[in-house]
């Protein structure tokens, strides 16, 4: 148990140190080109396509995981400590998140607002071409706080359940999503990842609010917080990506909005006057629920010699 706390801490710091090379032979790179290989519509007649959408998830999800659980299960301890930490960081973006955003931010103010609209193009599947400043910035934000949860708290969550397994298992399932999870000709290929993620991000995500929650009462912000969680949470389609967007857009005092499709917050400040805000509160949540897993990992194991 100790050793999975050691883990933990050590992906993190792998993590802001290194962040995510750019290499086509990275873990989850290799994961995507397997997807976009089995994950083509046309590869399936229309009466087939949600069963080849389940077995190529589950295919896909134990190849993926199969090295991670190999490690945790057969590696000595002193090799284990040696990767294990650098296989959890594969499964985990946090670096990669502030990152994206901050491109964004730079682009704006070094090359005005079409540069701002193709580098949040980059990140986000909406049509960015019309945009203004404060709707370039709302999608790069959006993009951060929405993934806190899938990029982050998830594959710690699920470490901290199943090991290595777990994390790889929950990873495999997040990328089928962003990769297949649309309402468009891979809807029924797509339908299985859909709803697999919504389920395996549930209690992530609803983590992730009360810890956030807990973030802005030290703020002295809890109760806007709050206000915008029970109001607008629902806004944002799906099941958990509203939530830690809701609690952060409340208690930073900014509102987040997709035009034609939801609006969360109050805009009691801009966000290029909030950005540093939304920056801290993520980080805050990330460590937070590190610090939790952790002291979680040593009650348990001071539990069992009691």
């Amino acid at each position: 148990m100790a050793a999975a706390a050691f883990v933990v801490a050590a992906a993190l710091l792998v993590d802001r140190l290194v962040g995510d090379p750019q290499s086509r032979y990275h873990p989850v790179a290799l994961l995507g080109r397997f997807i976009g290989w089995w994950g083509v519509p046309a590869r399936y007649p229309r009466s087939l396509q949600r069963a080849a959408g389940v077995a190529g998830a589950f295919l896909t999800a134990a190849l993926f995981a199969a090295p991670f659980a190999l490690v945790q299960v057969a590696a000595p301890l002193w090799v284990y400590l040696i990767i294990a930490p650098f296989l959890l960081k594969a499964t985990l973006a946090w670096r990669a998140l502030e990152e994206h955003t901050a491109a964004v931010v730079r682009a704006l103010k070094e090359g005005g607002i079409d540069a701002g609209r193709a580098s949040a193009g980059m990140m986000v599947s909406r049509d960015t071409a019309h945009l203004d400043q404060e709707h370039v910035l709302s999608a790069a934000y959006e993009s951060m706080t929405e993934n806190l949860v899938d990029s982050i708290v998830s594959p710690l969550l699920y470490f901290g359940l199943f090991g290595l397994t777990g994390a790889a298992v929950f990873r495999a399932i997040n990328t089928m999503d962003a990769m297949l999870g649309y309402r468009d000709e891979r809807l029924r290929l797509g339908w299985f990842p859909a709803r697999a993620d919504d389920i395996a991000n549930f209690i992530p995500a609803r983590l992730t609010g009360l810890v956030l929650l807990a973030y802005f009462a030290a703020k002295g912000r809890f109760m806007p917080a709050l206000e915008v969680l029970r109001r607008d949470a629902k806004n944002r389609p799906g099941f958990n990506g509203g939530i830690p967007m809701a609690v952060i857009a409340g208690g930073v005092g900014i509102r987040f909005e997709k035009p034609g499709v939801y609006t969360i917050g109050n805009p009691e400040r801009t966000l290029e006057e909030a950005g540093a805000g939304i920056v801290s509160a993520v980080r805050a949540a990330v460590i937070l629920v590190a610090i939790l897993e952790i002291a979680t990992v040593f009650l348990l194991w001071f539990m069992s010699y009691t």
